[in-house]
């Protein structure tokens, strides 16, 4: 294993911090053309992106809206056909009052009629 000296350690620190900076210092800048295209690529990226949620958010919102009316158009439906159930209930039970009216008057009648045929036998 070799040993270095605190000189030797400096040195490679020294000469690692420079080629970080090196390095960084290599970067493209802002105004460099590819950094610009690749820019300018995400932010149609994104566009593009946004767009399509627009577009997603519009056809949840046309959807909402076309079952809103779905519904609506169910219920009236629905109300119509418990109002014609009604007006039919009712219609019923008045016909059913007036046959249980006319057996009732035919039975007083029949009654009636053995009552007097009773009082005439006797």
């Amino acid at each position: 294993m070799k040993h270095q000296d605190l000189g030797e350690r400096l040195n490679a620190a020294k000469n690692a911090k420079q080629a970080m900076a090196d390095k960084f210092r290599q970067r493209p800048g802002h105004d460099d053309p590819a950094v610009a295209e690749r820019r300018a690529a995400r932010a149609s990226v994104s566009a593009a992106r946004d767009a399509r949620a627009a577009e997603r958010e519009a056809k949840r919102l046309a959807d909402d809206a076309r079952m809103a009316a779905e519904r609506e158009a169910r219920a009236a439906e629905q109300a119509e056909q418990d109002k014609l159930q009604a007006e039919q209930n009712e219609r019923l039970a008045a016909e059913k009052a007036a046959d249980d009216a006319r057996l009732e008057v035919e039975r007083k009648a029949a009654r009636d009629a053995r009552y007097a045929a009773r009082k005439a036998r006797k």
